[in-house]
């Protein structure tokens, strides 16, 4: 009985050993499956990205056309005044009134300041009274003298004291004459109390208050005009550019000159240049010149640091493709052309003067070119490339002629260039 019971106990053990090792073989053989299925799914997602990368590379493009191109200098400038005057008196006395607003713009002849005219009216009033004296006492001797021609002609008086009356009148000949002068300085003294505005321009910070005593003599005067209305400009700019802007102006052309601010981002007014300095600095190497600004909305203030931009002349129907689409390397210079079958072409081209972020095509390039501008960094000669137009490129396929209405076009027109001599 016992025996019995220990040979049912034996197998039972055994059945739920082998229930057990085939659910652990299950179990390893469904994990053994699952990553054999992943690693293909990898391998696949893997063979489809070289696939995705061997693919034509997105590029944006433009059409070549020929325009404009402005040739210009750049330099730093300082807002110089044409005239800065500091107004002085020019006689002594009190100063009575002032007839003007710190920072008011006044005209030429326009009253600034009043001193006392007092004294130099009394002093008027005493070389008039003067005047008329000596010139009573000349038209007597005058009498005298033509009584003493008739009695010399009779041989009534002796020659001598004809001669002595004569002497006389013209004495009181350079009285008379010392008068009017004493007369004429008492008026123009009178003037000097009406101290009147010598240019037009804006008036700065009063330097003298109404009551003091002023004087000739004195350093800081009464207020300073500075005239901004026209404007200057000074610039320097090195020797080299002289050639090309001497030949403009002596050809009678007329050189725009814009200012921009500190950042150069605002412009502040266009002038025009006026003059070029007589010498070259020899310590810089460069010249001085002078571009005049109307000003008209005082944008422009005195000893201001502004950026000039000199436009010296503008090269009409040339070639131009923006500056991106010129790439520098071991071909030298080049860009890439769009081929009609979707592929580029490495094309060394000769480049000419750049405004902006235009830039001139001497050779290499014709119009109606289409070159590449975005995307030109990963590409090389005769690599397979899709216009950022994704209905351009389709036509392409489909008549075998590359598709210029998907292509960006920049033209210059006449009336974005600065006011020139054309």
């Amino acid at each position: 009985m016992d025996q019995n019971a220990k040979r049912s106990n034996f197998w039972l053990w055994l059945e739920v050993i082998i229930a057990i090792a085939i659910v652990a073989g299950g179990i390893v053989w469904l994990a053994d499956v699952r990553s054999h299925g992943a690693a293909a799914s990898a391998q696949g997602h893997s063979s489809g990205k070289r696939g995705a990368m061997n693919g034509p590379m997105p590029v944006g493009t433009i059409t070549a056309q020929k325009g404009n191109i402005d040739i210009t200098v750049n330099a730093l400038g300082t807002v110089t005044p044409l005239a800065t005057v500091t107004v002085r008196t020019q006689i002594a006395g009190q100063l009575m009134q002032l007839n003007f607003q710190e920072g008011q713009t006044v005209k030429t002849g326009d009253l600034l300041a009043l001193i006392d005219p007092r004294p130099y009216e009394a002093a008027l009033s005493q070389a008039q009274g003067a005047l008329q004296r000596d010139e009573a006492l000349l038209a007597g001797a005058e009498r005298n003298l033509a009584r003493y021609n008739k009695l010399v002609k009779q041989d009534s008086i002796a020659r001598q004291q004809r001669d002595d009356q004569e002497a006389l009148v013209d004495q009181y000949k350079g009285t008379v004459e010392a008068d009017k002068a004493q007369i004429n300085t008492a008026q123009l003294n009178i003037q000097y109390c009406h101290i009147t505005a010598p240019v037009g321009g804006r008036v700065g910070l009063r330097q003298v208050d109404p009551g003091n005593y002023v004087q000739a003599g004195d350093t800081n005067g009464i207020v300073v005009i500075t005239q901004t209305q026209p404007i200057s400009v000074i610039f320097s700019l090195p020797e080299d550019n002289l050639p090309t802007i001497m030949k403009r102006l002596n050809a009678g052309a007329t050189l725009p000159v814009t200012a921009y601010d500190r950042s150069q981002t605002n412009k502040l007014a266009t002038g025009q240049l006026s003059t070029v300095d007589n010498v070259i600095d020899a310590t810089t190497g460069t010249v001085k010149m002078r571009a005049l600004f109307d000003n008209a909305d005082n944008a422009l203030f005195a000893n201001q640091f502004v950026n000039v931009v000199l436009l010296v002349d503008t090269l009409q129907d040339v070639l131009v493709v923006p500056s991106p689409a010129v790439k520098t390397g071991a071909p030298g210079t080049y860009v890439y052309v769009v081929k009609p079958d979707n592929t580029v072409a490495l094309t060394p081209v000769k480049t000419g003067p750049a405004s902006g972020e235009s830039i001139s095509i001497i050779s290499g390039l014709n119009p109606g070119d289409i070159v590449v501008t975005d995307g030109a960094d990963k590409l090389k000669d005769g690599a397979k490339v899709q216009l950022s137009n994704a209905q351009g490129a389709a036509g392409n396929a489909a008549d075998g002629s590359p598709d210029q209405s998907g292509t960006h076009h920049h033209h210059k027109k006449d009336s974005d260039q600065p006011a020139g001599d054309k």
